[in-house]
């Protein structure tokens, strides 16, 4: 018996891979169907063995609720930056900000970083080599403890408690 494994090690991206694909040349001709299913196969057989190990998601709904939360911040964001830009009377203090990491796993990290930098504003600038320190710039910090708070209870908190490390 063929383990699906084997064959589809990411079956969520094949078919994401394949409704792309059929979007891009925009016709459902069975030749197209077919390189698409081909191309939705072999792209991820080809290139599994540089991914790192996903750890499993323990809180399922706690990811929803982390994304919609991000999702928000985002667009709060949004609106903070551009009120600092269409005052430029306002005095802007834009900070390096070193972020001591609770979180271990890679992938977590990696997750966590994007988040910071998805939401404007705020930009992860580098990882330590020692993988404990995230350097993060800020636009505008009043309060640098604050600025640490916020993201460890908004966004490094829900992550480790919805990948369980």
């Amino acid at each position: 018996m063929i383990r699906s494994r084997r064959w589809l090690p990411t079956p969520l991206l094949s078919i994401l891979l394949l409704v792309v694909w059929l979007l891009l040349v925009r016709s459902l001709a069975f030749g197209h169907i077919l390189l698409g299913t081909v191309l939705a196969i072999t792209i991820p057989l080809a290139t599994s063995r540089f991914w790192d190990a996903q750890p499993h998601v323990a809180r399922p709904w706690l990811l929803l609720r982390f994304v919609l939360r991000v999702l928000g911040d985002i667009f709060i964001a949004n609106l903070e930056v551009a009120w600092l830009i269409v005052n430029p009377w306002r005095r802007l203090r834009p900070h390096f900000v070193e972020y001591p990491l609770m979180l271990e796993d890679r992938f977590t990290v990696t997750l966590l970083a994007n988040t910071i930098s998805l939401t404007p504003g705020t930009v992860s600038a580098n990882l330590r080599m020692d993988g404990k320190t995230l350097l993060i710039h800020a636009l505008n910090v009043e309060d640098e403890e604050a600025l640490i708070a916020h993201i460890r209870e908004r966004y490094e908190r829900p992550l480790k408690e919805i990948y369980a490390c």
